[in-house]
């Protein structure tokens, strides 16, 4: 119980003693040096988070785990969204991160969950993810619908639609529910770039 005591002792002199050499005026540089060099590590700092920050966001890192390149990633291959007519394609982060910058931000921390998961292997076979695939779908369902759908309307532009070239049930769906702002996006697209759960219980679903 001594040892522990001296230990905390000396772990909270050595913190005292850091914050005062940390708040002491500078005998030996000029202050011009030392907001220089500040500015210059700020910038470093910035730098170097943003890179990383961009690095996480490609696609190349979304599927660089088997678990995403095995299920979902396998799954989006098959849809409208990775191969049509016009030869645009929406990426995972197009549609799984926030393009704003505080958005993007939360949706990084939220994510740190999904690395505990990857480390302790909670999907990391084909049965796993079946069986925690309507759980993982519901998440997304819940921020698409918190959100207004908004990653889909960063391609998909309601004011740019023109229904006249929609088959006529889509026409009268997003007049009546997209339009009204009665319902979004995901209420009614689902299962519109991966293969859907089993929808027995989900609110909403025939």
């Amino acid at each position: 119980m001594k040892a522990k005591r001296s230990f905390l002792a000396r772990s909270w002199a050595f913190a005292l003693e850091l914050w005062r050499v940390l708040t002491r005026p500078s005998s030996v540089f000029a202050l011009g040096t030392l907001v220089l060099a500040g500015f210059v590590a700020g910038v470093i700092f910035w730098g170097g988070f943003n890179t990383a920050l961009e690095l996480t966001n490609t696609e190349k890192f979304c599927t660089s785990c088997h678990e995403m390149k095995d299920n979902v990633y396998a799954e989006l291959k098959s849809t409208i969204h990775f191969s049509n007519r016009s030869g645009v394609r929406a990426t995972c982060p197009d549609c799984h991160v926030p393009h704003n910058w505080t958005d993007k931000i939360a949706r990084k921390m939220q994510a740190s969950k999904e690395v505990w998961g990857k480390i302790f292997g909670t999907i990391d076979t084909r049965e796993k993810f079946q069986d925690h695939r309507l759980e993982l779908a519901a998440h997304e369902w819940a921020r698409f619908k918190a959100n207004d759908s908004l990653e889909c309307r960063n391609c998909h532009s309601a004011d740019s639609m023109d229904i006249t070239k929609q088959s006529p049930r889509a026409s009268v769906a997003h007049q009546r529910f997209l339009f009204t702002k009665e319902k979004t996006c995901i209420d009614c697209h689902k299962g519109i770039a991966h293969q859907l759960p089993d929808m027995r219980g989900v609110p909403g679903w025939q």
